[in-house]
């Protein structure tokens, strides 16, 4: 690969899925880049999980060529699958197996020589914090638990690209924080794609965000940006003995302010301007007894509604 692919670790172009007559996913495209923590965000039902089965190859596409660090997925699968670890919503688990014994299962199904079987298992347990697990049947652990083995045999012969479905349904918030502890880890190693439609997810976990509605992206960007989406600027200042509203209204680069309260009002203003400096020191020269100015920040919640219109499919 040239160099500036090379930090690309998985492509996907113009992919579509069809299940009778129903297109559940539309003329798909996005990348993956070497120490990503991607986020797929969407309502149920809106295509993620067929996606995710199409980027790993346990779903083939009806269009579109995926790559998978330079091999392609549909022509060279054994070297295209052998950097993947996948992750389906429902972890691929032998409950009455011993941990010990999955995991070598797996490592076994992935090829992984003879010769680094005990140093992969051992290797992988002490990621997912199960080095105290390896003989414990697998049906009788926590459904936490259970999920860092469905993690485990993803990771376990170090593929570059980790694809996770739903990674933190059905957990308690512990488990929740520990799993995605872990999530981050994974992807400074690595590369992570993770569906889910959890915003606490995407805001903790993710460098990157796509939104899927109806079966197509209809938006990508930073996490941090997403968070600006049709965003006004502003602050909430807390005057103790305020001004009449037309006062602040009057304060060159103010667009429009607003009482919330006795001594609570929201300022809005242009993105390239900021009166908060000059309204702090009108109110010290005119006593009007600043306490606290904040800045207006979308909930990733709010910004979701926005995107998506609102609606689950």
């Amino acid at each position: 690969m040239s160099n500036a692919t090379s930090d690309i670790t998985l492509s996907a172009r113009n992919l579509s899925r069809r299940f009778g007559q129903r297109e559940v996913v539309h003329s798909l495209s996005l990348n993956l880049a070497r120490g990503e923590v991607l986020g797929l965000l969407g309502h149920n039902g809106a295509g993620k999980s067929t996606t995710l089965q199409m980027l790993t190859g346990a779903l083939a596409p009806h269009s579109g060529q995926i790559d998978i660090c330079g091999f392609d997925l549909a022509r060279q699968p054994e070297q295209a699958k052998a950097r993947i670890g996948f992750l389906p919503e429902i972890p691929p688990l032998y409950r009455e197996m011993s941990v010990d014994d999955y995991l070598l299962f797996a490592a076994r199904l992935r090829r992984l020589p003879r010769a680094r079987l005990a140093g992969a298992l051992a290797e992988t347990k002490r990621r997912c914090g199960l080095q105290d697990a390896g003989r414990k049947i697998i049906g009788a652990l926590s459904k936490g638990y259970q999920q860092r083995v469905g993690i485990a045999q993803a990771i376990i012969h170090q593929p570059e690209v980790i694809i996770l479905d739903e990674p933190t349904a059905g957990l308690d918030p512990s488990q929740i924080r520990d799993i995605r502890a872990l999530i981050r880890e994974l992807g400074d190693a690595g590369s992570v794609i993770l569906s889910t439609h959890l915003l606490g997810e995407v805001e903790s976990v993710c460098d990157r965000v796509e939104i899927m509605h109806h079966g197509r992206l209809i938006y990508g960007d930073s996490s941090a940006r997403m968070q600006q989406y049709g965003h006004q600027p502003g602050f909430i200042v807390t005057l103790l003995a305020p001004p009449e509203i037309s006062e602040l209204q009057a304060i060159s680069g103010v667009l429009h302010a607003e009482r919330l309260s006795a001594t609570q009002f929201r300022v809005l203003h242009p993105a390239d301007a900021n009166p908060g400096a000059v309204l702090l020191a009108l109110a010290a020269q005119r006593g009007w007894r600043a306490e606290q100015l904040v800045p207006l920040q979308s909930s990733l919640e709010d910004v979701f509604v926005k995107i998506t219109g609102g609606g689950a499919q």
